[in-house]
């Protein structure tokens, strides 16, 4: 199975959820899923994960490496089973891009968790300890729904 977590830049909320999601897996033995992130706009390509969100991730213990925000396109998109964006303007992003056979791949972070709101974006609010609650419940309830 291969996951992809989709945000606007690709640096903040996506990055999180995909090593959050590695931690969890590796946790849990499960070497069967793939994860990655990727970008919906083209602000931050070529960009390392955002200081808060590494920061947030030393804290919490997770694992990650450097990488570069990527924009994804449809093309791509074929590549996995399921496509995640963490708010609205990113769902309504994906349905735009994606082909429409593949629709039925995209799901809404938090509605996984089984709330229906946003993941809350650190880009503006400042607060990584409020995106890694919803990434940190989102990824674990995720994990769930795929085992």
């Amino acid at each position: 199975m291969k996951i992809l977590f989709t945000c606007h830049g690709n640096i903040c909320r996506s990055p999180m959820a995909e090593f959050v999601m590695k931690d969890i897996l590796a946790k849990a033995g499960r070497t069967d899923v793939a994860v990655e992130s990727a970008a919906l706009h083209t602000d931050e390509i070529g960009s390392d994960i955002h200081r808060g969100t590494r920061t947030k991730l030393i804290e919490k213990g997770i694992p990650f490496s450097p990488r570069r925000a990527w924009l994804l396109t449809a093309a791509k998109a074929r590549e996995y089973d399921l496509i995640i964006g963490m708010d609205a303007y990113n769902m309504a992003d994906l349905r735009r891009l994606v082909y429409p056979e593949d629709r039925s791949k995209l799901r809404l972070m938090m509605e996984i968790a089984g709330e229906s709101r946003d993941v809350a974006d650190p880009w503006y609010t400042g607060d990584f300890d409020a995106t890694y609650r919803d990434v940190a419940a989102g990824c674990q309830a995720l994990l769930g729904k795929i085992s």
